[in-house]
């Protein structure tokens, strides 16, 4: 059984047809099935642009989009292994930026589609588990 909400598709519904009245004796009648009726016009399809929608336009993926968010995680990793050296050096080091190296090791296993790229990705990544392994945290 498929249950369809308000993101499915659906037939948008034409009007009854309409039920034919006397005026003389005050009552109405259904049309006689002989006489001819009102054309309708054709119901189009209506659909909504839900979630389906939506899923299938994330799925197509521009290279150049590809390549410039994995430049920002590589970016983003490279920040948090310089505010990793920070705290080393000045005695401050706390579990936010260990915690915020782990997070951004997450995003580092993506590919880029650009083999020099992920290449450097790769080697960033390498630093950010040996920083994580020093620290206890795999």
């Amino acid at each position: 059984m498929r249950v369809q909400g308000p993101n499915g598709t659906a037939i948008a519904s034409a009007p009854a047809p309409a039920v034919a009245r006397q005026a003389s004796s005050g009552t109405f009648a259904l049309s006689e099935p002989g006489m001819p009726q009102a054309q309708t016009p054709t119901v189009a399809l209506r659909t909504f642009g839900g979630i389906d929608a939506l899923i299938a336009l994330q799925g197509i993926e521009d290279p150049a989009e590809r390549r410039s968010r994995a430049v920002k995680h590589g970016r983003r990793a490279l920040d948090a292994l310089d505010e990793l050296k920070l705290g080393l050096l000045a005695g401050t080091l706390d579990q936010a930026t260990l915690l915020r190296l782990k997070s951004v090791a997450a995003d580092l296993q993506g590919g880029s589609g650009d083999e020099r790229l992920d290449h450097v990705l790769g080697e960033i990544d390498l630093r950010v588990a040996v920083e994580l392994a020093k620290a206890g945290m795999s």
